[in-house]
Protein backbone atom coordinates (compact mmCIF):
# COMPACT_ATOMS: atom_id res chain seq x y z
CA UNK A 1 0.00 0.00 0.00
CA UNK A 2 1.52 3.08 -1.18
CA UNK A 3 -0.77 5.37 1.53
CA UNK A 4 0.18 6.74 5.00
CA UNK A 5 -2.61 4.68 6.77
CA UNK A 6 -4.51 6.49 10.33
CA UNK A 7 -6.46 4.90 12.89
CA UNK A 8 -9.45 6.82 14.20
CA UNK A 9 -11.24 5.46 16.78
CA UNK A 10 -15.16 6.61 16.69
CA UNK A 11 -14.33 6.86 13.15
CA UNK A 12 -17.96 6.45 12.02
CA UNK A 13 -20.12 9.37 13.20
CA UNK A 14 -19.90 12.46 14.13
CA UNK A 15 -16.48 14.64 14.76
CA UNK A 16 -14.78 10.59 14.37
CA UNK A 17 -16.83 10.96 10.66
CA UNK A 18 -15.59 14.09 9.80
CA UNK A 19 -11.97 13.26 10.39
CA UNK A 20 -12.27 9.95 8.59
CA UNK A 21 -13.67 12.15 5.41
CA UNK A 22 -10.82 14.47 5.59
CA UNK A 23 -7.69 12.21 6.02
CA UNK A 24 -9.13 9.81 2.74
CA UNK A 25 -9.52 13.35 0.80
CA UNK A 26 -6.17 13.93 1.52
CA UNK A 27 -4.64 10.30 0.35
CA UNK A 28 -5.04 8.68 3.37
CA UNK A 29 -6.10 5.02 3.95
CA UNK A 30 -8.15 5.38 7.13
CA UNK A 31 -9.07 2.61 9.17
CA UNK A 32 -12.47 3.60 10.90
CA UNK A 33 -12.99 1.92 13.89
CA UNK A 34 -16.15 1.30 15.58
CA UNK A 35 -17.57 -0.08 19.13
CA UNK A 36 -21.25 0.11 18.59
CA UNK A 37 -21.51 1.40 15.07
CA UNK A 38 -20.68 -1.79 12.45
CA UNK A 39 -23.10 -0.47 9.75
CA UNK A 40 -22.47 3.09 10.02
CA UNK A 41 -18.60 1.91 9.94
CA UNK A 42 -19.04 -0.01 6.82
CA UNK A 43 -21.26 2.01 4.90
CA UNK A 44 -18.74 5.12 5.28
CA UNK A 45 -15.68 2.64 4.27
CA UNK A 46 -17.64 2.03 1.41
CA UNK A 47 -18.08 5.51 0.27
CA UNK A 48 -13.93 6.67 0.81
CA UNK A 49 -10.92 5.59 -1.33
CA UNK A 50 -9.04 3.67 0.68
CA UNK A 51 -10.48 2.81 3.76
CA UNK A 52 -11.44 -0.63 6.59
CA UNK A 53 -12.97 -0.83 9.38
CA UNK A 54 -12.12 -2.76 12.84
CA UNK A 55 -14.90 -3.20 15.27
CA UNK A 56 -13.91 -3.42 19.67
CA UNK A 57 -15.39 -1.96 22.35
CA UNK A 58 -12.92 0.00 24.17
CA UNK A 59 -14.25 -1.44 27.95
CA UNK A 60 -11.85 -4.13 26.87
CA UNK A 61 -8.83 -2.72 26.93
CA UNK A 62 -6.68 -6.15 26.03
CA UNK A 63 -9.12 -6.73 22.90
CA UNK A 64 -7.94 -2.72 21.80
CA UNK A 65 -4.45 -3.92 22.18
CA UNK A 66 -4.86 -6.98 20.38
CA UNK A 67 -6.54 -5.09 17.60
CA UNK A 68 -3.26 -2.58 17.42
CA UNK A 69 -1.08 -5.59 17.40
CA UNK A 70 -3.01 -6.82 14.18
CA UNK A 71 -2.69 -3.59 12.22
CA UNK A 72 0.98 -3.08 13.57
CA UNK A 73 1.91 -6.09 11.68
CA UNK A 74 0.18 -5.61 8.24
CA UNK A 75 0.35 -2.04 7.49
CA UNK A 76 3.76 -0.98 6.41
CA UNK A 77 2.89 2.57 7.29
CA UNK A 78 1.08 3.51 9.81
CA UNK A 79 1.72 7.04 11.11
CA UNK A 80 -0.53 8.37 13.03
CA UNK A 81 -2.93 7.20 15.95
CA UNK A 82 -6.36 9.58 16.52
CA UNK A 83 -7.88 8.71 19.91
CA UNK A 84 -11.23 10.18 19.10
CA UNK A 85 -13.69 7.83 20.65
CA UNK A 86 -15.08 8.95 23.84
CA UNK A 87 -18.17 8.38 25.82
CA UNK A 88 -20.15 11.29 28.00
CA UNK A 89 -22.34 10.50 30.35
CA UNK A 90 -23.92 12.93 33.10
CA UNK A 91 -23.28 12.86 37.16
CA UNK A 92 -22.16 16.23 38.82
CA UNK A 93 -19.41 17.46 41.47
CA UNK A 94 -22.05 16.73 43.45
CA UNK A 95 -22.57 13.25 43.60
CA UNK A 96 -20.18 10.77 41.46
CA UNK A 97 -21.67 7.85 40.03
CA UNK A 98 -19.70 5.62 40.15
CA UNK A 99 -20.82 3.27 37.27
CA UNK A 100 -20.48 6.18 35.05
CA UNK A 101 -17.08 6.82 36.39
CA UNK A 102 -15.71 3.06 35.84
CA UNK A 103 -16.86 3.51 32.10
CA UNK A 104 -15.50 7.18 31.61
CA UNK A 105 -12.48 6.31 32.70
CA UNK A 106 -11.92 3.49 30.89
CA UNK A 107 -12.86 4.57 27.50
CA UNK A 108 -11.64 7.92 27.94
CA UNK A 109 -8.14 7.36 29.56
CA UNK A 110 -7.20 4.06 30.22
CA UNK A 111 -7.52 2.21 26.90
CA UNK A 112 -6.49 5.34 25.05
CA UNK A 113 -2.86 5.39 26.70
CA UNK A 114 -2.54 2.07 26.71
CA UNK A 115 -2.93 1.74 22.75
CA UNK A 116 -0.76 4.93 22.52
CA UNK A 117 1.70 2.78 23.98
CA UNK A 118 1.45 -0.14 22.34
CA UNK A 119 1.24 1.93 19.03
CA UNK A 120 4.18 3.48 19.91
CA UNK A 121 6.20 0.04 21.01
CA UNK A 122 5.06 -1.67 17.37
CA UNK A 123 3.70 0.56 14.64
CA UNK A 124 6.37 0.84 11.67
CA UNK A 125 6.51 4.42 9.91
CA UNK A 126 8.08 6.52 7.67
CA UNK A 127 8.96 9.88 8.66
CA UNK A 128 7.68 9.63 12.06
CA UNK A 129 4.47 8.04 14.10
CA UNK A 130 2.13 10.97 15.52
CA UNK A 131 -0.47 10.24 18.34
CA UNK A 132 -3.63 12.52 18.90
CA UNK A 133 -5.64 12.09 22.34
CA UNK A 134 -8.85 14.12 21.48
CA UNK A 135 -9.09 16.29 25.02
CA UNK A 136 -12.04 18.80 25.73
CA UNK A 137 -11.58 22.89 26.16
CA UNK A 138 -13.02 21.28 29.84
CA UNK A 139 -9.35 21.18 30.93
CA UNK A 140 -8.88 24.69 31.05
CA UNK A 141 -12.85 26.13 31.52
CA UNK A 142 -13.70 23.92 34.02
CA UNK A 143 -17.73 23.21 35.55
CA UNK A 144 -19.34 20.93 37.55
CA UNK A 145 -21.01 18.88 35.14
CA UNK A 146 -20.36 15.95 33.76
CA UNK A 147 -17.97 15.31 36.12
CA UNK A 148 -16.43 11.72 35.26
CA UNK A 149 -16.35 12.40 31.94
CA UNK A 150 -13.71 15.55 32.83
CA UNK A 151 -12.24 14.10 34.99
CA UNK A 152 -10.82 11.01 32.71
CA UNK A 153 -9.81 13.71 30.40
CA UNK A 154 -7.69 15.19 32.66
CA UNK A 155 -6.27 11.68 33.43
CA UNK A 156 -5.91 11.37 29.20
CA UNK A 157 -4.43 15.25 28.99
CA UNK A 158 -1.60 14.03 31.52
CA UNK A 159 -0.59 11.39 29.05
CA UNK A 160 0.93 13.79 26.02
CA UNK A 161 3.60 15.31 27.61
CA UNK A 162 4.69 11.95 29.40
CA UNK A 163 4.13 9.95 26.39
CA UNK A 164 6.26 12.36 24.60
CA UNK A 165 8.95 12.57 27.23
CA UNK A 166 9.31 8.81 26.75
CA UNK A 167 9.88 8.58 23.34
CA UNK A 168 13.79 7.93 21.91
CA UNK A 169 12.80 8.68 18.14
CA UNK A 170 13.20 12.48 17.55
CA UNK A 171 10.81 11.97 14.45
CA UNK A 172 7.45 10.52 17.04
CA UNK A 173 5.15 13.20 18.09
CA UNK A 174 2.38 13.03 21.18
CA UNK A 175 -0.38 15.78 20.58
CA UNK A 176 -3.53 16.49 22.19
CA UNK A 177 -6.25 18.04 20.41
CA UNK A 178 -8.97 19.74 22.57
CA UNK A 179 -12.60 21.10 21.10
CA UNK A 180 -15.37 22.88 22.31
CA UNK A 181 -19.09 22.94 21.77
CA UNK A 182 -19.00 22.19 18.37
CA UNK A 183 -22.27 19.50 17.74
CA UNK A 184 -25.47 18.78 19.59
CA UNK A 185 -24.55 16.88 22.74
CA UNK A 186 -25.89 14.64 25.10
CA UNK A 187 -29.68 15.69 24.89
CA UNK A 188 -29.43 18.88 23.13
CA UNK A 189 -32.01 19.57 21.03
CA UNK A 190 -30.86 22.11 17.17
CA UNK A 191 -31.36 25.00 18.55
CA UNK A 192 -29.92 24.84 21.89
CA UNK A 193 -26.80 24.19 20.38
CA UNK A 194 -27.39 27.27 18.13
CA UNK A 195 -27.27 29.36 21.11
CA UNK A 196 -24.65 26.97 22.95
CA UNK A 197 -22.21 26.51 20.22
CA UNK A 198 -21.68 30.28 20.31
CA UNK A 199 -20.95 30.60 23.49
CA UNK A 200 -17.23 31.49 23.33
CA UNK A 201 -15.07 34.57 22.85
CA UNK A 202 -15.89 34.90 18.80
CA UNK A 203 -19.09 34.43 19.37
CA UNK A 204 -19.60 31.59 16.38
CA UNK A 205 -20.51 28.05 15.56
CA UNK A 206 -17.09 26.50 15.22
CA UNK A 207 -16.97 23.92 12.68
CA UNK A 208 -16.00 19.93 12.48
CA UNK A 209 -14.07 20.53 9.83
CA UNK A 210 -11.53 22.72 11.76
CA UNK A 211 -11.13 19.76 13.54
CA UNK A 212 -9.83 17.80 10.64
CA UNK A 213 -7.48 20.44 9.44
CA UNK A 214 -5.72 20.41 12.66
CA UNK A 215 -5.30 16.94 13.02
CA UNK A 216 -4.44 16.59 9.53
CA UNK A 217 -1.69 19.66 10.48
CA UNK A 218 -0.72 17.98 13.47
CA UNK A 219 -0.11 14.82 11.10
CA UNK A 220 2.80 16.64 9.31
CA UNK A 221 4.41 16.91 12.88
CA UNK A 222 5.30 20.37 12.76
CA UNK A 223 4.70 21.35 16.39
CA UNK A 224 6.57 20.22 19.01
CA UNK A 225 5.86 16.89 20.55
CA UNK A 226 3.88 16.95 23.32
CA UNK A 227 2.09 20.03 22.95
CA UNK A 228 -2.04 20.55 23.07
CA UNK A 229 -4.21 22.80 20.51
CA UNK A 230 -7.66 24.16 21.32
CA UNK A 231 -10.43 24.39 18.69
CA UNK A 232 -12.96 26.43 19.97
CA UNK A 233 -13.47 29.95 18.88
CA UNK A 234 -11.61 30.88 22.34
CA UNK A 235 -14.33 29.42 25.14
CA UNK A 236 -11.37 27.86 26.75
CA UNK A 237 -10.62 31.25 27.76
CA UNK A 238 -13.97 31.85 29.20
CA UNK A 239 -15.00 31.09 32.61
CA UNK A 240 -18.34 29.23 32.60
CA UNK A 241 -20.25 28.04 35.89
CA UNK A 242 -21.74 25.15 33.84
CA UNK A 243 -21.57 23.19 30.84
CA UNK A 244 -22.92 25.36 27.75
CA UNK A 245 -25.73 22.82 27.63
CA UNK A 246 -27.73 23.79 30.49
CA UNK A 247 -26.80 27.92 29.87
CA UNK A 248 -28.57 27.82 26.79
CA UNK A 249 -31.19 26.94 28.60
CA UNK A 250 -31.31 29.54 30.94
Amino acid sequence: MSRPAVLITGGAKRIGAELTRAFAAAGWHVVIHAGHSPDAAAELAASLPSAETVLCDLLDGDAALAMIDDLAARLGDWRMLVNCAAVFQLDTAQAIDPAIFAEAITVNAETPARMSQRYLATARASGGRRVVQFLDMKLRNPNPDFFSYTMAKHALAATVKMLAMAQDRADDRIYGLAPGAMLPSFDQAEHEHETSGRMNLLQRLTAPRELADAALWLSQGWLASGETLYIDSGQHLLAQPRDVLYLARQ
